[in-house]
Protein backbone atom coordinates (compact mmCIF):
# COMPACT_ATOMS: atom_id res chain seq x y z
CA UNK A 1 0.00 0.00 0.00
CA UNK A 2 1.44 3.48 -0.92
CA UNK A 3 -0.04 5.45 1.78
CA UNK A 4 -1.27 5.61 5.56
CA UNK A 5 -4.74 5.36 5.23
CA UNK A 6 -5.12 5.78 9.15
CA UNK A 7 -3.70 9.90 7.94
CA UNK A 8 -6.38 12.26 6.13
CA UNK A 9 -4.16 14.02 3.44
CA UNK A 10 -3.69 17.64 4.81
CA UNK A 11 -5.26 20.68 3.75
CA UNK A 12 -2.70 23.00 1.85
CA UNK A 13 -2.62 26.09 0.27
CA UNK A 14 -1.31 25.48 -2.86
CA UNK A 15 1.21 23.36 -5.40
CA UNK A 16 3.03 24.10 -8.04
CA UNK A 17 2.45 22.76 -11.47
CA UNK A 18 5.52 20.66 -10.70
CA UNK A 19 4.47 19.12 -7.87
CA UNK A 20 1.22 18.44 -8.35
CA UNK A 21 2.32 17.09 -11.80
CA UNK A 22 4.70 14.71 -10.15
CA UNK A 23 2.00 13.60 -7.66
CA UNK A 24 -0.54 13.06 -10.51
CA UNK A 25 2.03 10.87 -12.45
CA UNK A 26 2.48 8.52 -9.14
CA UNK A 27 -0.76 8.13 -9.01
CA UNK A 28 -1.17 7.07 -12.92
CA UNK A 29 1.82 4.77 -12.16
CA UNK A 30 0.35 3.20 -8.95
CA UNK A 31 -2.98 2.51 -11.05
CA UNK A 32 -1.07 1.34 -14.10
CA UNK A 33 0.73 -1.27 -11.81
CA UNK A 34 -2.53 -2.70 -10.13
CA UNK A 35 -4.60 -2.81 -13.46
CA UNK A 36 -2.31 -1.64 -16.08
CA UNK A 37 -2.90 -4.70 -18.55
CA UNK A 38 -6.75 -4.94 -17.35
CA UNK A 39 -7.16 -1.50 -18.98
CA UNK A 40 -5.05 -1.74 -21.99
CA UNK A 41 -7.44 -5.25 -22.79
CA UNK A 42 -10.81 -2.59 -22.15
CA UNK A 43 -10.02 -0.54 -24.61
CA UNK A 44 -9.85 -3.84 -27.01
CA UNK A 45 -13.32 -4.91 -25.66
CA UNK A 46 -12.07 -8.08 -23.96
CA UNK A 47 -13.99 -8.45 -20.77
CA UNK A 48 -12.52 -10.11 -17.04
CA UNK A 49 -14.86 -12.03 -14.65
CA UNK A 50 -13.08 -10.24 -11.66
CA UNK A 51 -12.19 -6.63 -12.37
CA UNK A 52 -14.57 -5.82 -14.32
CA UNK A 53 -17.29 -6.14 -11.30
CA UNK A 54 -15.02 -2.88 -9.92
CA UNK A 55 -16.24 -0.76 -12.86
CA UNK A 56 -19.60 -1.88 -14.32
CA UNK A 57 -21.12 -2.92 -10.37
CA UNK A 58 -19.92 0.31 -9.49
CA UNK A 59 -20.88 2.01 -12.60
CA UNK A 60 -17.62 4.03 -13.26
CA UNK A 61 -15.23 5.21 -15.82
CA UNK A 62 -11.47 3.57 -15.98
CA UNK A 63 -10.77 8.10 -16.10
CA UNK A 64 -12.12 8.62 -13.06
CA UNK A 65 -9.72 6.01 -11.06
CA UNK A 66 -6.58 6.97 -12.83
CA UNK A 67 -7.35 10.98 -12.81
CA UNK A 68 -5.44 12.83 -9.91
CA UNK A 69 -7.20 15.02 -7.86
CA UNK A 70 -5.74 16.27 -4.47
CA UNK A 71 -8.81 16.98 -2.68
CA UNK A 72 -11.29 19.58 -1.17
CA UNK A 73 -9.22 22.42 -0.35
CA UNK A 74 -5.86 22.25 -2.50
CA UNK A 75 -5.53 24.71 -5.02
CA UNK A 76 -3.39 23.64 -8.30
CA UNK A 77 -1.65 26.25 -9.86
CA UNK A 78 -1.27 26.17 -13.85
CA UNK A 79 -3.93 23.95 -14.05
CA UNK A 80 -6.37 25.40 -16.49
CA UNK A 81 -6.81 21.53 -17.83
CA UNK A 82 -8.98 21.01 -14.75
CA UNK A 83 -11.17 24.03 -15.57
CA UNK A 84 -13.33 21.40 -16.87
CA UNK A 85 -13.30 18.66 -14.70
CA UNK A 86 -16.38 17.93 -12.34
CA UNK A 87 -16.64 20.00 -9.23
CA UNK A 88 -13.90 22.77 -9.88
CA UNK A 89 -13.32 25.86 -9.98
CA UNK A 90 -11.13 27.96 -12.47
CA UNK A 91 -9.33 31.20 -11.04
CA UNK A 92 -8.19 33.95 -13.39
CA UNK A 93 -4.77 32.84 -13.08
CA UNK A 94 -5.68 29.49 -14.46
CA UNK A 95 -5.47 27.96 -11.61
CA UNK A 96 -8.13 25.12 -9.89
CA UNK A 97 -9.95 24.37 -7.06
CA UNK A 98 -12.64 21.90 -5.98
CA UNK A 99 -15.71 24.59 -5.22
CA UNK A 100 -17.36 24.99 -2.35
CA UNK A 101 -20.75 24.47 -4.63
CA UNK A 102 -19.85 21.05 -5.67
CA UNK A 103 -19.06 20.87 -1.98
CA UNK A 104 -22.34 21.89 -0.49
CA UNK A 105 -23.64 19.80 -3.36
CA UNK A 106 -22.19 16.45 -2.04
CA UNK A 107 -23.44 16.95 2.09
CA UNK A 108 -26.12 14.53 1.65
CA UNK A 109 -23.80 11.84 0.57
CA UNK A 110 -21.04 12.59 3.23
CA UNK A 111 -23.85 12.46 6.06
CA UNK A 112 -24.74 9.32 4.49
CA UNK A 113 -21.13 7.90 4.54
CA UNK A 114 -20.56 9.59 7.83
CA UNK A 115 -23.49 7.28 9.16
CA UNK A 116 -22.84 3.91 7.46
CA UNK A 117 -18.89 4.46 8.73
CA UNK A 118 -19.66 4.70 12.22
CA UNK A 119 -22.88 1.92 12.02
CA UNK A 120 -20.36 -0.37 10.96
CA UNK A 121 -16.98 0.88 13.15
CA UNK A 122 -19.44 -0.22 15.99
CA UNK A 123 -20.05 -3.92 15.42
CA UNK A 124 -17.31 -6.83 15.94
CA UNK A 125 -16.57 -8.67 13.12
CA UNK A 126 -18.35 -11.44 11.83
CA UNK A 127 -15.89 -13.95 9.87
CA UNK A 128 -17.02 -17.40 8.50
CA UNK A 129 -19.46 -16.48 6.02
CA UNK A 130 -16.85 -18.47 2.77
CA UNK A 131 -17.95 -16.09 0.28
CA UNK A 132 -20.99 -18.45 -0.48
CA UNK A 133 -23.19 -15.37 -1.57
CA UNK A 134 -21.68 -16.44 -4.86
CA UNK A 135 -23.37 -20.04 -4.80
CA UNK A 136 -26.63 -18.88 -3.03
CA UNK A 137 -26.57 -16.60 -6.58
CA UNK A 138 -26.78 -19.87 -8.58
CA UNK A 139 -28.30 -22.17 -6.35
CA UNK A 140 -30.87 -25.07 -7.55
CA UNK A 141 -30.48 -22.41 -10.97
CA UNK A 142 -29.90 -23.41 -14.80
CA UNK A 143 -28.11 -19.71 -15.25
CA UNK A 144 -25.18 -18.95 -13.67
CA UNK A 145 -24.43 -15.17 -13.25
CA UNK A 146 -20.91 -15.75 -14.90
CA UNK A 147 -19.60 -17.68 -18.42
CA UNK A 148 -17.69 -19.90 -16.53
CA UNK A 149 -18.45 -23.48 -15.37
CA UNK A 150 -19.14 -24.36 -12.53
CA UNK A 151 -16.15 -26.08 -10.75
CA UNK A 152 -17.90 -28.73 -8.72
CA UNK A 153 -20.66 -28.69 -11.09
CA UNK A 154 -24.71 -27.76 -10.81
CA UNK A 155 -25.07 -30.42 -7.94
CA UNK A 156 -21.81 -30.34 -6.33
CA UNK A 157 -22.91 -26.71 -5.68
CA UNK A 158 -25.68 -27.65 -4.07
CA UNK A 159 -24.82 -29.70 -1.97
CA UNK A 160 -21.90 -27.06 -0.56
CA UNK A 161 -25.01 -24.54 0.35
CA UNK A 162 -26.88 -26.81 1.66
CA UNK A 163 -24.55 -28.44 3.72
CA UNK A 164 -22.89 -24.80 4.98
CA UNK A 165 -25.83 -22.71 5.78
CA UNK A 166 -25.87 -19.15 4.98
CA UNK A 167 -24.82 -16.52 6.90
CA UNK A 168 -24.71 -13.34 4.51
CA UNK A 169 -25.03 -9.77 5.91
CA UNK A 170 -25.11 -7.38 2.82
CA UNK A 171 -28.77 -6.65 1.34
CA UNK A 172 -26.63 -5.51 -2.04
CA UNK A 173 -25.71 -9.36 -2.37
CA UNK A 174 -28.54 -11.43 -0.79
CA UNK A 175 -30.47 -9.45 -3.36
CA UNK A 176 -28.70 -11.49 -5.88
CA UNK A 177 -29.76 -14.95 -3.93
CA UNK A 178 -32.31 -17.18 -5.85
CA UNK A 179 -35.64 -17.58 -4.53
CA UNK A 180 -34.45 -21.36 -3.06
CA UNK A 181 -31.48 -20.08 -1.36
CA UNK A 182 -33.21 -17.04 0.52
CA UNK A 183 -34.73 -19.18 3.37
CA UNK A 184 -31.81 -20.43 4.06
CA UNK A 185 -30.01 -17.71 5.10
CA UNK A 186 -29.38 -17.12 9.01
CA UNK A 187 -31.11 -13.72 8.50
CA UNK A 188 -34.19 -12.00 6.55
CA UNK A 189 -32.43 -9.30 5.03
CA UNK A 190 -34.09 -6.53 3.39
CA UNK A 191 -33.39 -2.93 2.00
CA UNK A 192 -34.91 -1.30 5.19
CA UNK A 193 -32.59 -3.42 7.61
CA UNK A 194 -29.48 -3.06 5.11
CA UNK A 195 -27.35 -0.44 7.84
CA UNK A 196 -28.53 -2.49 10.64
CA UNK A 197 -27.27 -5.74 9.44
CA UNK A 198 -23.52 -4.39 7.68
CA UNK A 199 -20.71 -5.60 9.76
CA UNK A 200 -16.78 -5.14 9.12
CA UNK A 201 -16.19 -8.35 8.26
CA UNK A 202 -17.85 -8.61 4.96
CA UNK A 203 -15.91 -8.22 1.85
CA UNK A 204 -18.46 -5.78 0.22
CA UNK A 205 -18.99 -3.79 2.99
CA UNK A 206 -15.34 -3.41 2.72
CA UNK A 207 -15.34 -2.99 -1.59
CA UNK A 208 -18.33 -0.43 -0.44
CA UNK A 209 -15.58 2.20 0.61
CA UNK A 210 -14.85 2.30 -3.16
CA UNK A 211 -18.30 3.14 -3.63
CA UNK A 212 -18.21 6.02 -1.08
CA UNK A 213 -14.96 7.49 -2.43
CA UNK A 214 -15.84 7.53 -6.27
CA UNK A 215 -19.13 9.36 -4.99
CA UNK A 216 -17.18 11.90 -3.06
CA UNK A 217 -14.48 12.42 -5.68
CA UNK A 218 -13.11 14.98 -5.91
CA UNK A 219 -13.54 16.00 -2.72
CA UNK A 220 -11.31 13.52 -1.23
CA UNK A 221 -7.77 12.87 -2.20
CA UNK A 222 -6.83 10.42 -4.99
CA UNK A 223 -4.52 8.45 -2.50
CA UNK A 224 -7.50 7.27 -0.20
CA UNK A 225 -9.28 6.51 -3.34
CA UNK A 226 -6.81 4.81 -4.72
CA UNK A 227 -6.35 3.11 -1.43
CA UNK A 228 -10.10 2.27 -1.26
CA UNK A 229 -9.76 0.67 -4.52
CA UNK A 230 -6.78 -1.95 -4.20
CA UNK A 231 -8.60 -3.23 -1.37
CA UNK A 232 -11.56 -3.89 -3.17
CA UNK A 233 -9.67 -5.19 -5.81
CA UNK A 234 -7.94 -7.63 -3.27
CA UNK A 235 -11.48 -8.24 -1.81
CA UNK A 236 -12.99 -9.14 -5.25
CA UNK A 237 -9.88 -11.46 -6.09
CA UNK A 238 -11.07 -13.41 -2.63
CA UNK A 239 -14.76 -13.29 -3.33
CA UNK A 240 -14.07 -15.02 -7.04
CA UNK A 241 -12.08 -17.44 -6.00
CA UNK A 242 -14.16 -18.76 -3.11
CA UNK A 243 -16.76 -18.45 -5.48
CA UNK A 244 -18.07 -21.83 -7.50
CA UNK A 245 -16.63 -20.40 -10.83
CA UNK A 246 -13.87 -22.27 -12.50
CA UNK A 247 -11.55 -19.71 -13.14
CA UNK A 248 -8.36 -21.00 -14.01
CA UNK A 249 -8.34 -19.70 -17.79
CA UNK A 250 -8.80 -16.62 -16.66
CA UNK A 251 -5.58 -14.84 -15.67
CA UNK A 252 -4.51 -11.84 -12.93
CA UNK A 253 -2.47 -8.99 -13.85
CA UNK A 254 0.80 -10.78 -13.15
CA UNK A 255 -0.58 -13.40 -15.35
CA UNK A 256 -0.95 -16.50 -13.21
CA UNK A 257 -4.37 -18.38 -13.31
CA UNK A 258 -6.95 -17.89 -10.33
CA UNK A 259 -5.88 -20.84 -7.95
CA UNK A 260 -9.63 -22.04 -6.19
CA UNK A 261 -9.69 -21.13 -2.35
CA UNK A 262 -11.63 -24.20 -1.94
CA UNK A 263 -13.64 -23.42 1.01
CA UNK A 264 -16.18 -26.93 0.53
CA UNK A 265 -12.85 -28.16 2.82
CA UNK A 266 -11.54 -27.47 6.13
CA UNK A 267 -8.26 -25.86 4.16
CA UNK A 268 -10.33 -23.58 2.15
CA UNK A 269 -12.26 -22.48 4.97
CA UNK A 270 -8.94 -21.72 7.08
CA UNK A 271 -7.59 -20.33 4.45
CA UNK A 272 -10.84 -17.95 3.73
CA UNK A 273 -11.02 -16.62 7.11
CA UNK A 274 -7.58 -15.69 7.54
CA UNK A 275 -7.76 -13.50 4.19
CA UNK A 276 -11.27 -12.18 5.15
CA UNK A 277 -9.46 -11.08 8.71
CA UNK A 278 -7.05 -9.43 7.00
CA UNK A 279 -9.09 -7.04 4.30
CA UNK A 280 -11.76 -6.80 7.53
CA UNK A 281 -8.24 -5.16 9.22
CA UNK A 282 -7.54 -3.03 6.06
CA UNK A 283 -11.11 -1.64 5.50
CA UNK A 284 -11.22 -0.85 9.25
CA UNK A 285 -8.40 1.07 8.70
CA UNK A 286 -9.76 2.87 5.95
CA UNK A 287 -13.18 3.36 7.13
CA UNK A 288 -11.09 5.42 9.69
CA UNK A 289 -9.38 7.59 6.94
CA UNK A 290 -13.02 8.35 5.15
CA UNK A 291 -14.51 9.25 8.31
CA UNK A 292 -11.80 11.57 9.44
CA UNK A 293 -11.92 13.19 5.70
CA UNK A 294 -15.86 13.23 5.66
CA UNK A 295 -15.92 15.35 9.03
CA UNK A 296 -13.03 17.59 7.87
CA UNK A 297 -15.29 18.31 4.54
CA UNK A 298 -18.28 19.05 6.70
CA UNK A 299 -16.49 21.21 8.91
CA UNK A 300 -15.26 22.87 5.64
CA UNK A 301 -18.76 23.54 4.94
CA UNK A 302 -19.87 25.44 8.17
CA UNK A 303 -19.49 28.71 7.31
CA UNK A 304 -17.61 29.35 10.89
CA UNK A 305 -15.73 26.38 9.85
CA UNK A 306 -16.19 24.54 12.94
Amino acid sequence: MATDPTRADPIRTGLRRDEWSARAADHRARIDTLIGPYLNDRRSGATHPVIDFLFTYYSTRPSQLTRWHPGYGTTLLDAPEYADFRGYEAGDDGSATVGRDFLNSRLGTIGAVIDISTAIRSRRPLLGCFGLHEWAMVYRSDETRHPHPLRLGAAGTDEVVERSGLRCTHFDAFRFFTEPARPRNATELTHDTATANEQPGCLHATMDLYRYGLRLSPLISSSLLADCFETALRARELDMRAGPYDLSGVLDMDGRPYTPVPIETPHGRAEYIEAQTALADRGSSLREAMLETCRSLLSAARPDGS
